[in-house]
C-alpha cells in the first residue's frame, strides 16, 4: 500500500505543475475537509491574520498577540469580510458574502451560530487549494452567474528574511463571468478599526452571555487616494500610543484599473441591534457603490469598507486586488511590560507606507515566492514530504516567532488562543526544528548569538535553556537543560557549516567549550568524563533523567563530534583531542550497554548512586524518591531515542554508534511504538490523537520488558515534531516505507476536517517542534551542504530535488548516465553556490580543483562516476 503511496505521490508532483503566472497546488480539500482549515497569512515576525477553508477570514492576530479565536470586532458578527455584488444585463442583482457555507459544527449558540459573519448570505459550496503561502478559496453557487475564487499569499522567499517578513496580506478576487452578456460586479472588503483590541481582554455581556474584546477607544477612519493606492486608513486618537496593541492599518486597493469605480465607508451606523451590519449591507446590496455618511454618534470601532465596481464581458475573468496592511511598533517581552520593538516596524513610518512600499515591489516579490514553490511542488519528493515540510513552515508567520527591534529572532514554543507558550527561545524545543536554519540561515544565527551572548554563564558555562527580554537586563532561569545544551553545539556547527562563516564560529567557540565542559562539573552530567551522561538530566520531557539513556547521550555524542571538528579547524588542538576521546568511548559504551538487542533503553541510577548534583542542572520537576526516581524510561522503547543522530546526520557528522544497531533501533520503533488507532490505548495526559487515527506513541514496553511504577509523565503521548524525527531517521536508513507511513498518519490528523492542516499542536498552537518535518526533506534527498568546505552532496537516486542551504537555493536535478555515474545538473534560483567538492550519495565523489561558483539564474552539470 504506502510503495503505492509513494507512486501517486510522485505523479502528483507533476499534476502540481503550475503553467507560467499560475500559483502551483499541493492540496486540495474539499467538503467537510475544509471546516477547520485557518492558514496564516503574514511575514514573518510580523503576526498575521487567517483565511478560512471556506473564504471567512479570521483568527486576527496583528497586534503583537496571539489572537486565535479573535475576529477583529467586538463581535463575530462585525469580523472582517469581503462581499460581491452582480448585475445582469436583465437588471437582476444579487449579493453575497464572498465565503462558502457554515461549517456544520458551528450550526449552535448563543447567537444561533458561532461562526463569524453567520448572518449574510453566502455561496453554495467552496473548496480550498493550497502550497503554502499560496491559497485559493473556489467558491460556486448555481444561483449566480459568476463563479469567484479568492486568492491570497504572502511573499515568501527562502534566505530574504526582509521581504519575507512584511506585515501584508495580498488579497485577490477572481471572478469569472459565466454568461454571455456583460456583467456589473463589484467586490468590497468592510471591518472594524480594532486598534487597541487584540482579543486579549475582554468582557462577559449578561444579555446575550457573550465574551465583549474590549481596548479600542476613539478609533478614527480616513479615506485617501493616491496615483498608486485608494483605501481606507485607520488610527487611532486615544489608545495609549505605547500599548502593545497600538498602531496602524490599511486597507487598499491598488488603481490600475481605469474603468473601476472606487467607493468607500469610513463610518457605519453606530446604533445597536446590529444596525452597522444592516447599513453595510443596505449600502452595498444596493448596486455594489458605497456612499460615506457622517455620523454624530461616535464608537470606539468605526466600521469601513472599501469597493471595487467593474464590467466583465462574456465569459470573460477579472481578477480585484486588495491589501491588507499594518503596522504596530510596540512588541512586549516575555511578561508583558517592557517593549522590545518590532524589526518590520523599523522599516515602514505606518501601515499606509507599508502598501506604498510593497506594491511596486508585489510582482517580482510574488515570481520568487512563486519559484520557490513552484520548485517543491515540481520535485520528487513524495507529496506527503511536501506537505508536511511546507505546511509547517507557516509557523514562522504565526505569533509564535517574532523578530525584536534588534533584528534577533525570538521565539516562543507554541502560543495560546491569547498568549505565547513557554517563553524564551527554548533550547531543548528549538533543537527540533530544521526549517529556519534550512531556509533563513541568518535568522537562525540570531538565535545562536542570543543562546551563547545572553543564555550561557561565562563563570559555569550553564546556559538557560528559556533566555529572558530584554537582552541583558532581566535574570534569566538558572536552569540547563541537557539536550538543549548540547543540541546548541550542534547547532553552532550547522549553522557555522551552512554558512561557511569562520568569523561566527570564532566569535561564539570560546561559549561553545564552556557550555560543553558544564557537562564535566563536580555533580554534573558526565562528572567522571568517560563520554556518558550519568548525572541528573533536565530535558524535553519536562523531567530529570537519573542515568545513562539514548536521548540525551545522542545529543551529547553528537555534540562532541562537532566540538572536536570545530576543535580541531581552529587548531584547539588539546580540546579536539579530548572530544575526540569522550565520543570514542561514549559511542562504544552506548553500545554494548543501553542497546537491549532490539532499541537502546535508559539504566535508571537511583540517585544515592550519583554524584551530589550540582545546583542549576535540573529545574526541580523530578523526583524526590532517592531509591525510586519518579518518571523514567527504564526499559521502554523511547520513540525519540536516536534524536541526536537525526540531527547528527542534518549536520553532516556521520554516524554515532554503530549504524546496524541504530537501524535495529529504527525498526523496533515502528514495531513497538506504531499504533494503528489509538481508541484502544490508555492516556493519562494529553490526547493529540484520538479514535482510529494512527501514530507513533513516545514510549513503548515491549513484552518481558518492566514498566518503571511511575514512567514517563509524557509517554502515553504522541507528539508530531518527534515523528517527523523518527521518520527522517527511518529516511536515511532507507526504511522509505515506514518513513511515509509515518508522516501520512501526521497528517491524515491534520486533514481540515478535524484540525487545521496550518497548526500542528503541542504545549500550544503552531508548536515549533512540528518544523522538524523539513528534515525530511533533507533525509529523502540525502542533501547536506558546508559552505566551510564548499561541499554540495546530494543522492544518487534519480530525479529532481529541490535545495536550500539557508543562503542560497535551486534544484538539483540528478539522472544516471551511460558511464556507470550520475549526472548532476544543480540549478541555483536565488543566491550563489559555491563548490569545490560534490557527493552523489552511493556514487562516489567529483573534486572541482578550482573550484566553481554558480551565481542566480544559471545551472551547471556535472558527471559523477562510480567508485
Amino acid at each position: 500500500m504506502i510503495r503505492h503511496l509513494l507512486t501517486l505521490c510522485i505523479l502528483c508532483a507533476f499534476v502540481a505543475f503550475a503553467p507560467a503566472g499560475e500559483w502551483p497546488v499541493l492540496k486540495h480539500y474539499d467538503g467537510s475537509h475544509i471546516d477547520r482549515i485557518a492558514m496564516p497569512v503574514g511575514g514573518i515576525g510580523t503576526g498575521n491574520i487567517s483565511i478560512g477553508g471556506n473564504g471567512q477570514w479570521r483568527d486576527v492576530e496583528i497586534m503583537n498577540k496571539p489572537g486565535i479565536g479573535f475576529f477583529g470586532a467586538p463581535t463575530p458578527k462585525e469580523a472582517p469580510c469581503f462581499l460581491i455584488f452582480i448585475e445582469e444585463p436583465s437588471g437582476a442583482r444579487h449579493a453575497r458574502a464572498l465565503t462558502g457555507p457554515v461549517p456544520l459544527a458551528d450550526y449552535e449558540g448563543m447567537q444561533g451560530s458561532t461562526a463569524p459573519d453567520h448572518g449574510f448570505p453566502r455561496f453554495r459550496s467552496a473548496t480550498f487549494d493550497a502550497a503554502y503561502p499560496f491559497a485559493v478559496v473556489h467558491l460556486e453557487d448555481p444561483d449566480l452567474p459568476v463563479t469567484v475564487s479568492a486568492r491570497t499569499f504572502n511573499p515568501f522567499i527562502p534566505g530574504d528574511a526582509a521581504s519575507s517578513g512584511i506585515p501584508v496580506a495580498v488579497i485577490r478576487y477572481r471572478v469569472e463571468n459565466r454568461t454571455g452578456g456583460e456583467l456589473t460586479v463589484a467586490v468590497a472588503g468592510a471591518m472594524d478599526n480594532f486598534i487597541g483590541m487584540d482579543g486579549s481582554v475582554a468582557e462577559f455581556n449578561s444579555f446575550d452571555r457573550s465574551i465583549v474584546p474590549l481596548g479600542a477607544k476613539s478609533n478614527r477612519n480616513t479615506f485617501r487616494r493616491t496615483p498608486a493606492l485608494a483605501g481606507i486608513f485607520m488610527t487611532s486618537d486615544s489608545v495609549d500610543r505605547s500599548a502593545a496593541a497600538w498602531g496602524t492599518i490599511a486597507l487598499t486597493t491598488s488603481g490600475a484599473m481605469e474603468d473601476a469605480a472606487v467607493s468607500y465607508r469610513t463610518e457605519l451606523d453606530p446604533k445597536g441591534w446590529n444596525a452597522n451590519i444592516s447599513d453595510l449591507w443596505d449600502d452595498f446590496a444596493d448596486d455594489g457603490i458605497f456612499r460615506d455618511t457622517t455620523f454624530h454618534e461616535k464608537v470606539n470601532t468605526p466600521g469601513a469598507a472599501l469597493s471595487v465596481r467593474v464590467r466583465i464581458g462574456p465569459h470573460a475573468t477579472r481578477e480585484i486586488q486588495f491589501l491588507l496592511t499594518w503596522d504596530f511598533p510596540n512588541r512586549k517581552d516575555w511578561s508583558d511590560k517592557e517593549t522590545v520593538g518590532n524589526y518590520y516596524a523599523g522599516l515602514y513610518s505606518d501601515a499606509w507606507d507599508v502598501a506604498e512600499k510593497t506594491l511596486p515591489r508585489l510582482p517580482a516579490l510574488e515570481e520568487k515566492t512563486r519559484d520557490f514553490v513552484q520548485l517543491i511542488a515540481g520535485s520528487s519528493y513524495p507529496d506527503v514530504l511536501k506537505e508536511a515540510a511546507l505546511f509547517n513552515a507557516s509557523t514562522l508567520r504565526s505569533q509564535t516567532a517574532f523578530r525584536a527591534k534588534d533584528g534577533n529572532l525570538f521565539c516562543w514554543e507554541g502560543v495560546f488562543n491569547s498568549t505565547g507558550s513557554c517563553y524564551g527561545n527554548c533550547t531543548h524545543v528549538w533543537n527540533y526544528e530544521h526549517t529556519t536554519p534550512f531556509l533563513f540561515g541568518a535568522l537562525a544565527r540570531t538565535m545562536r548569538e542570543t543562546e551563547y551572548r545572553y543564555g550561557l554563564d561565562d563563570s559555569t558555562g550553564l546556559m538557560s535553556f528559556r533566555v529572558s527580554l530584554p537582552l541583558g537586563r532581566s535574570p534569566n532561569w538558572k536552569v540547563a537543560a541537557a539536550d538543549g545544551q548540547m543540541g546548541t553545539i550542534m547547532k553552532v556547527y550547522r549553522e557555522w557549516q551552512l554558512s561557511g562563516d569562520d568569523g561566527f564560529l570564532k566569535d561564539i567557540w570560546p561559549g561553545v567549550k564552556k557550555a560543553l565542559a558544564f557537562a564535566w562539573i563536580p555533580g554534573g552530567w558526565d562528572a567522571n568524563r568517560d563520554g556518558v551522561m550519568e548525572g541528573c538530566q533536565h530535558n524535553t520531557m519536562d523531567i530529570e533523567y537519573y542515568g545513562p539513556n539514548p536521548e540525551i547521550e545522542f545529543w551529547y555524542l553528537g555534540a562532541l563530534k562537532a566540538a572536536g571538528t570545530m576543535a580541531a579547524y581552529l587548531n584547539d588542538t588539546a580540546f579536539a583531542r579530548d572530544c575526540r576521546d569522550l565520543f570514542t568511548r561514549g559511542s562504544r559504551w552506548t553500545d554494548e550497554h543501553l542497546f537491549t538487542g532490539e532499541y537502546y533503553r535508559q539504566i535508571i541510577l537511583p540517585i544515592a548512586d550519583q554524584t551530589k548534583i550540582a545546583a542549576g542542572t535540573q529545574a526541580g520537576y523530578g523526583t524526590k524518591n532517592l531509591a525510586d526516581p519518579d518518571f523514567q524510561i527504564g526499559e521502554g522503547c523511547l520513540v525519540d531515542q536516536l534524536v541526536g543522530q537525526a540531527m547528527a546526520h542534518v549536520c553532516g557528522l556521520g554516524y554515532l554508534a554503530d549504524p546496524s544497531k541504530e537501524r535495529k533501533a529504527l525498526q523496533s520503533i515502528l514495531k513497538y511504538n506504531y499504533m494503528t488507532t489509538s481508541g484502544t490505548q490508555f492516556n493519562n495526559m494529553r490526547t493529540y490523537v484520538l479514535g482510529d487515527e494512527p501514530g507513533l506513541v513516545l514510549t513503548a514496553y515491549p513484552p518481558r520488558s518492566i514498566r518503571p511504577k511511575t514512567p514517563l509523565s509524557y509517554g502515553t503521548e504522541v507528539w508530531s515534531g518527534l515523528e517527523y524525527t523518527a521518520a527522517a531517521g527511518m529516511l536515511w536508513e532507507g526504511m522509505t516505507e515506514g518513513a511515509l507511513r509515518t508522516v501520512a498518519d501526521v497528517r491524515s490528523r491534520y486533514d481540515g476536517m478535524k484540525r487545521n492542516p496550518f497548526n500542528e499542536v503541542e504545549c500550544g498552537n503552531h508548536y515549533a517542534r512540528a518544523m522538524a518535518a523539513w528534515s525530511t526533506i533533507l533525509a529523502f534527498s540525502g542533501f547536506t551542504y558546508s559552505g566551510v568546505e564548499q561541499h554540495f552532496t546530494i543522492t544518487s537516486r534519480p530525479g529532481t530535488y529541490f535545495w536550500s542551504n539557508g543562503y542560497s537555493w535551486g534544484n538539483a536535478e540528478v539522472k544516471r548516465n551511460s558511464a556507470g555515474g550520475v549526472a548532476v545538473t544543480i540549478a541555483v534560483h536565488f543566491g550563489t553556490l559555491r563548490l569545490k567538492t560534490l557527493t552523489a550519495r552511493g556514487t562516489g565523489d567529483l573534486p572541482l580543483q578550482a573550484g566553481v561558483t554558480i551565481p542566480e539564474g544559471t545551472s551547471r552539470e556535472f558527471a559523477v562516476t562510480g567508485h
